[in-house]
C-alpha cells in the first residue's frame, strides 16, 4: 500500500509525466513532487526521430514548459537538480541542492545512449539523440552542413536516416550487421525497407564497422574496420540505449539489464518503484511507448491505494520508415520458433510460429500492414 507521505517521481520524460497525469485522475490530495535533471519540458520522444523532415526546431517539438506542468498536475517540479543518492532506510532524496523526504518513490529515469568506443575527442560532432536536448544540438551543428553518417542500422538509426534523407540531407548508414534492424524483423523483410531507403538516396555500409574518426578540414573522415573511408560533415550514433541504473543500484536495489520490478513496477524496496525505459519488469525491457502507458496506468491505481499489477497485452511496434511502412510485433512470448516469410516487392508477410503452430509474432511491410489488427487477434498477450 502507498505511504501518506510524499510521492517523489524522479524524471519528467513520458514516463514521468504520463504516471503523474494518470496518478492525479485518480488521487488529488497528495503532495506531489517531480525531479529532473533538465528543463522539465514536455514533449513526445517518438518525434525526435520524425522532426527533421518537417523542419521542426526542438522548441517547436515541446508541447509545456515544466511550469504549466507543475500547474495542470498541482505538483511541485524541480529543474535542472541532479539527484545524488537515495536513502532507502531515511526515504530520503539526496541531491546537490539539499535533500527531499518521500513517502514512495518512483524512478522513471530513463536510459541513455549506448557510449561508442571511439578515440579522440570528437563528442561535438558524434551525437545520439535521446531527448529534446540532444535534438537540439544536432540541429545546430547541422547548420549548413548537408553530409550525415549514422552508425548503427537499428530501429533508431533507420528511423532518423528515413527522416534525415527526407529533409534533404545525404545520409550514409555504417552497421557491423548484415541487415537493417537485426533481432527485430527477418532479413527477407529488411530487404524491402532497405530498398526503399535507398530510392530516397541513403547509402549502406553493413557488414562494416566504424574503427576511427578524424578531423579533415571542416569534414570529418570515418575509417571502416576494412580499410576504407568515408566523409561525412556530421556523425549520429544509433547504437542502442542502456537503462539508467547506477542510482537504483548505488541504493542497493536489484539490478539487471533495467532496475528489476516485479509487476506491482516494485523494486526490492517497497517504497521505491520504477516505470519506462529504466525498469525490467519481470525480466522483460521493452523500450517502447505502449508498454511504459501501460504500467503508467497501472502504478498510478497501486500508488493512489488500489494495488494493480501491469498488464501488457498484444503492443505491435509502428516503425517510422514511410519510405516502406513496416509494423512489427516481436515474438517477445517466446524465443523458440521460426519465421516463414512470403509476398514480394515491398508488400511482405513474415509471421513468427512456435512448433506447435502457435503465433507469436509478426513483420508486416507495404500494403500488407493493414493486416495487423487481424494477427493481433491471433497473438498471446505479451504479460497477461
Amino acid at each position: 500500500m502507498p505511504d501518506s507521505g510524499p510521492l517523489l517521481i524522479v524524471g519528467t520524460g513520458l514516463a514521468g509525466y504520463n504516471l503523474a497525469r494518470e496518478f492525479r485522475k485518480l488521487d488529488s490530495q497528495r503532495e506531489l513532487i517531480m525531479v529532473t535533471a533538465d528543463d522539465g519540458r514536455s514533449y513526445s520522444k517518438p518525434l525526435l526521430s520524425t522532426g527533421f523532415a518537417k523542419g521542426k526546431q526542438a522548441d517547436e517539438l515541446a508541447m509545456q514548459d515544466a511550469a504549466t506542468m507543475a500547474g495542470q498536475l498541482d505538483a511541485r517540479i524541480l529543474t535542472h537538480s541532479q539527484v545524488r543518492e537515495i536513502d532507502p532506510q531515511a526515504r530520503k532524496l539526496l541531491m546537490h541542492e539539499g535533500e527531499l523526504s518521500y513517502g514512495d518513490l518512483v524512478l522513471a529515469c530513463g536510459a541513455h545512449a549506448r557510449p561508442l568506443p571511439l578515440s579522440g575527442d570528437m563528442h561535438e560532432r558524434v551525437l545520439s539523440i535521446n531527448d529534446l536536448n540532444d535534438y537540439a544540438q544536432f540541429r545546430h551543428t547541422l547548420e549548413g552542413r548537408k553530409r550525415v553518417a549514422i552508425i548503427g542500422a537499428g530501429l533508431i538509426g533507420s528511423e532518423f536516416a528515413n527522416d534525415l534523407a527526407l529533409g534533404g540531407l545525404e545520409v550514409q548508414v555504417i552497421a557491423p550487421d548484415d541487415q537493417l534492424m537485426p533481432g527485430l524483423i527477418p532479413a527477407q523483410v529488411a530487404g524491402p525497407v532497405q530498398a526503399a531507403l535507398e530510392e530516397l538516396g541513403v547509402r549502406f555500409h553493413l557488414g562494416r564497422s566504424v574503427a576511427a574518426v578524424h578531423q579533415a578540414g571542416d569534414a570529418l573522415s570515418l575509417e571502416l574496420d576494412d580499410g576504407s573511408r568515408l566523409e561525412a560533415d556530421q556523425v549520429l550514433s544509433a547504437i542502442g540505449l542502456l537503462a539508467n541504473t547506477a542510482l537504483a543500484s548505488d541504493a542497493g536495489l536489484l539490478c539487471g539489464r533495467g532496475i528489476q520490478v516485479d509487476r506491482f513496477l516494485r523494486t526490492s524496496d517497497p517504497h521505491i518503484y520504477a516505470l519506462g525505459d529504466c525498469a525490467e519488469v519481470t525480466g522483460m525491457q521493452l523500450m517502447y511507448v505502449m508498454p511504459l502507458m501501460a504500467g503508467a496506468r497501472a502504478l498510478a491505481k497501486t500508488l493512489s491505494g488500489q494495488p494493480t499489477e501491469v498488464s501488457y497485452p498484444v503492443m505491435p511496434v509502428m516503425v517510422k520508415t514511410p519510405a516502406c511502412p513496416l509494423v512489427v510485433s516481436p515474438p517477445v512470448t517466446t524465443s523458440e520458433g521460426l519465421w516463414t516469410v512470403e509476398g514480394e516487392g515491398q508488400d511482405i508477410r513474415a509471421l513468427f510460429h512456435d512448433a506447435k503452430g502457435t503465433l507469436h509474432g509478426y513483420a508486416l511491410t507495404g500494403a500488407v500492414v493493414s493486416e495487423k489488427l487481424q494477427l493481433n487477434r491471433q497473438l498471446p498477450a505479451w504479460l497477461g
